[in-house]
């Protein structure tokens, strides 16, 4: 799914962000979406969110749920 847009995203999703440290390597951090904190539907870096960990980033990408 697409981490560019705020519909595909909710709190308890699992998802790899990349951190404002991490924005020029392009490593990814695994985790858990707390909050969103992107106000716009969409975004082209990819919507802010907060881990369950509190690490902030971009979804970069979003795993799918084997429920």
């Amino acid at each position: 799914m697409d981490g560019k847009s705020r519909k595909n995203i909710k709190p308890g999703l699992k998802v790899a962000i990349v951190l404002k440290k991490d924005q020029r390597t392009g490593n990814l951090t695994d985790g858990v979406v707390k909050d969103i904190l992107t106000n716009s539907q969409n975004h082209p870096h990819g919507i802010k969110v907060r881990l369950e960990s509190g690490l902030i980033g971009r979804v970069a990408e979003i795993y799918e749920n084997d429920d």
